[in-house]
């Protein structure tokens, strides 16, 4: 069917004006529903944020949709007075809104917003003319907190008040606030102390307790810092500060006493406690019992002890002769120990467990007898593991093919043990082998001095000067012999056999010092304590002012000092004597704690009041290093007749050893300190040893040494060693015996033909190289004699050696220098000479016999008997390689006139002809290549050398 068009013409428009303007009973059939919402929504905002989050979303739906604006969604009203949220449309078809802020909100001023919203639509046309709105919903929102303020205190300074001696439950309490809203970040959850080391606790609603008595002697008032921490984990931007105050009570203890007490070395015995007294408060005290400790378990060997050698030690102790030090300090000739770990200031030898020390052979005799000592000190704690290995002190084990023991000393399971198992020559029954001691010093991680006295079967152990019996001794049967050889060894025991190659085993974690072995001796009690005494201690001044009723104790090493009585003020003056002393000259510089504690005793009570300890501490101070100067006669020349004499040359006849400190003075006016000089002072002090060291090549034994007699050591406590490199004079005495020993050591030289001077370094050591001496260097020349002109004629041919032309001589004594140069080896030329001539003689007369038997003139023989020699040009060529056992093929002839003559020459050297002759072919050699520098030598010689074939 086909539509009709309807022309309106041109009033068309006018028509449609009219229908929308005018036609409101038309336009109200357009918009007829009014928009819809929830009835209600609850929405979070995070304070200082603009977003809403609403449950359900904000959504208005209008029926009347899809009509244009009649369906759309225009717009959402807030009802409320100055609401700080707006909402917008986000789509006016889909009605979709957002709800904001219009302006960041505080949770700390409105925690919570409710209003009324209401949609409205877009009415009936572009105008918005006859919307409708929707129903009024209830919009509830809620501020959510963000943690943005510290607590803070309400307080700026807290104050208290506690009686000294007394645990409260709560001192005071300290209180935070923080301005955020919510519970979570308003509310304060915990307090903390900052203060570190205080006597104070705090608990999480701020009360502060004090977690031990206090004392008002000690300190008088705390000031500790204070912080809060609210619920999110914010702590306070300025911790709080508190004071608690201490107040006195009378309460039993020392009183007037010094924490630190100084001590200069030298100072002798200083009084610890000048003015102490004991405060009771009146009790009814029947007896105190004090003790004073000296801790000094950290310096040295468990106080201070002399650190000279052990040999030192020994011979001052006056110990036995003969003992082995298996532990010496490192040098060319104790070589064993340069591996070890080790502190050269108190000659101790750590060993961490991974390392022993082989001692060579024949340091200790292979096999001990039935009397010997074994002596060291030793510091050792728990064994490490689970399960303890054998530590091995010292071992004499086999170096190869087995593994058997025959004597040890080791550590197990904190024991002590000593095996010593007998060679079946010396013993074929069942014998004690194993020694066994239970101390618990041994584990203990302090220095102790052990000394194991051997007489067999019996074996004492003495622990820091106390005997002690074996708690088990176990028998073994001896070892068979054999040819093994045996390695004795140090912080670990060798395995040379049972294993694929020999190595070390059952090594020792520890300290060991001192460690000696003294084969077929053992030392007394006496010595014993000497070698482990302390030379630091408490002593008591005047015993004999003790009041009446005090009973006193010392310990051995004086580190302990037990004082006990009844009257408190005969008590109070004891512990005013009580003094520490420390009798070295150089005493190891630090801290030394006391420690002193007490306990009273009331009538009927055993104990009615409490003395707190007391604890204090000597500063030991350095002592001023001395400067030891070796001074005397440092170059001096002799005739070679004295040094070859029985007696020989004393070197050192004017030596002089002196030592000096620095000291300042003690200005009086401040200003003038700069300008007051050092003063040197002298002091007197002991030396351990002096050295007289051989400068250059080492003295030959078969034609020089240096001598001492024995008898200038008697009465001394001094030893010496000898040897090629020079000589050793050790043990602890003073520099004027030093000074007397040197002074009388002699240089002997039995052969001094070839040597024309000797130099000689003197060195001079305390405290075993603690403080050592300058090296006072001694040259020394040895002045030769002629007994011929030749050997004048010689010696003025040679240049003057170098190391002559520094030595100054007075007049007439300096031809005699020029002469000592080369007398022995003129005389070798000569003697050389000779006997060529002789050998050259003898062969012409063999020749001559020959000719004459072969030929028939007579008076051609007669002539060659007469040996008439033409010496017009002799020359006389030596091959040094036919070593003078073939002579030339063609030898030329000399006068016998020339031959007397020399002889004649050479009567001063004939008597040394036969030891001249033995010289072996090196030497004659030698001398040969020496000729060759003698050509120039004029026709008197008798002698002209060819060294035109000589190889060099």
């Amino acid at each position: 069917m086909r539509r009709r068009r309807c022309c309106w013409g041109p009033a068309a428009p006018l028509l449609l004006a009219l229908l929308l303007g005018l036609g409101s009973p038309f336009a109200a059939k357009v918009n007829k529903h009014k928009p819809w919402i929830e009835t209600s929504y609850h929405g979070i905002i995070t304070e200082n944020n603009d977003t809403v989050i609403l449950d359900p979303p904000l959504v208005a739906l209008d029926k009347d949709a899809p009509v244009p604006f009649a369906g759309e969604i225009c717009a959402f009203k807030i009802h409320g007075q100055e609401m700080p949220f707006e909402a917008v449309v986000l789509n006016k078809t889909s009605g979709e809104g957002r709800l904001r802020a219009k302006s960041p909100v505080d949770c700390e001023l409105q925690k919570e917003y409710t209003f009324i919203i209401q949609a409205y639509d877009c009415g009936s046309g572009p105008g918005g003319r006859n919307w409708k709105k929707s129903h009024k919903a209830v919009v509830h929102i809620q501020v959510k907190d963000v943690n943005e303020f510290s607590p803070a205190f309400k307080e700026s300074v807290y104050k208290a008040t506690v009686t000294e001696g007394k645990i409260y439950d709560s001192i005071l309490q300290v209180e935070a606030i923080d301005e955020d809203c919510s519970p979570q970040y308003s509310q304060i959850c915990n307090y903390e102390i900052v203060t570190t080391d205080v006597p104070f606790a705090i608990d999480r609603n701020g009360n502060i307790r004090n977690t031990e008595k206090l004392n008002y002697d000690n300190q008088h008032q705390y000031e500790i810092k204070v912080t809060a921490f609210d619920c999110g984990q914010k702590h306070a931007m300025e911790d709080v500060l508190v004071r608690v105050n201490v107040k006195p009570v009378c309460k039993p203890g020392w009183q007037d006493w010094d924490k630190r007490i100084e001590y200069k070395p030298g100072s002798g015995s200083k009084p610890l406690f000048p003015s102490i007294h004991l405060e009771t408060c009146d009790g009814p005290v029947s007896s105190i019992h004090t003790t004073i400790e000296l801790q000094t378990n950290y310096i040295g060997k468990g106080c201070d002890r002399e650190t000279y050698s052990e040999k030192s030690l020994q011979k001052l102790c006056g110990a036995s002769s003969g003992a082995i030090d298996l532990l010496p300090s490192p040098s060319a000739t104790t070589n064993w120990t340069a591996g070890l770990l080790m502190d050269n200031n108190d000659m101790i030898f750590k060993f961490d467990g991974k390392q022993g020390a082989k001692i060579p052979d024949g340091i200790v005799p292979k096999n001990l007898t039935d009397q010997f000592t074994i002596t060291l000190w030793m510091k050792h704690g728990p064994s490490p593991g689970l399960r303890a290995e054998k530590e091995t002190i010292l071992c004499n084990s086999d170096k190869t093919e087995m593994n058997r023991h025959h004597y040890a000393l080791y550590v197990h399971n904190c024991r002590l043990v000593f095996l010593l198992r007998k060679d079946f020559d010396q013993a074929d029954t069942f014998r004690p082998a194993e020694f066994h001691w239970k101390l618990d010093q041994i584990c203990d991680k302090e220095w102790h001095y052990y000394v194991v006295n051997v007489e067999f079967p019996v074996v004492t152990l003495y622990m820091d000067g106390t005997t002690y019996e074996p708690y088990l001794v176990t028998n073994d049967w001896p070892i068979h012999p054999s040819h093994i050889a045996m390695q004795l060894t140090v912080g670990a025991c060798w395995q040379g056999g049972e294993v694929t190659k020999p190595r070390f085993a059952q090594y020792f974690h520890g300290s060991l010092a001192s460690l000696t072995i003294r084969p077929g001796k053992i030392e007394s009690q006496k010595v014993i304590s000497c070698l482990q005494a302390c030379k630091e201690g408490l002593d008591i001044n005047s015993l004999e002012s003790l009041g009446q009723g005090i009973k006193y104790h010392f310990n051995p090493s004086q580190s302990v000092l037990v004082v006990e009585g009844d009257d408190i003020e005969n008590i109070n003056q004891a512990l005013r004597k009580v003094s520490y002393i420390n009798s070295r000259q150089f005493p190891t510089a630090g801290v030394r704690r006391l420690k002193v504690s007490s306990k009273v005793q009331c009538f009927g009570e055993d104990v009615c009041i409490s003395i707190p300890d007391i604890d204090a501490y000597v500063m030991v101070f350095q002592a001023n290093e001395p400067k030891i100067t070796i001074s005397g006669t440092d170059h001096f020349a002799r005739p070679a007749a004295q040094f070859e004499s029985e007696r020989g040359v004393t070197l050192l006849p004017d030596i002089r050893i002196v030592s000096t400190v620095t000291k300042m003075e003690h200005p009086v006016d401040e200003h003038d300190r700069a300008n007051k000089p050092a003063v040197l002072e002298e002091m007197l002090h002991n030396l351990d040893f002096c050295d007289v060291l051989v400068i250059g090549t080492e003295l030959d034994p078969e034609q020089e040494c240096l001598e001492l007699d024995r008898a200038e050591l008697q009465g001394k406590h001094l030893d010496a060693t000898n040897s090629t490199a020079g000589y050793s004079v050790y043990g602890v005495d003073s520099m004027n015996n030093y000074e007397q020993v040197l002074r009388q050591i002699r240089y002997r030289n039995w052969d001094t033909s070839a040597t024309f001077d000797r130099k000689f370094r003197v060195k001079c050591s305390e405290l075993n190289g603690r403080y050592t001496s300058n090296e006072f260097n001694l040259e020394v020349n040895i002045l030769h004699s002629s007994n011929s002109n030749l050997m004048d004629h010689i010696n003025h041919m040679i240049v003057q050696p170098q190391f002559l032309q520094s030595v100054h001589h007075p007049e007439g004594s300096t031809s005699a220098v020029h002469n000592s140069v080369v007398p022995s080896v003129a005389t070798i030329v000569i003697i050389i000479c000779v006997s060529i001539l002789i050998f050259i003689i003898t062969l012409g007369v063999y020749r001559i016999r020959t000719a004459h038997q072969h030929s028939s003139s007579d008076n051609e023989g007669s002539k060659e008997n007469e040996m008439d020699w033409d010496d017009s040009a002799l020359t006389i060529t030596v091959n040094p390689m036919e070593k003078y056992e073939k002579p030339h093929q063609t030898e030329e002839e000399s006068d016998e006139e020339d031959i007397e003559d020399e002889e004649e020459d050479t009567s001063s050297a004939e008597s040394d002809e036969s030891e001249e002759e033995e010289e072996d072919e090196e030497e004659e050699e030698e001398v040969i290549v020496q000729k060759r520098d003698k050509q120039k030598v004029t026709r008197q010689e008798q002698l002209e050398w060819d060294d035109s074939t000589l190889p060099y």
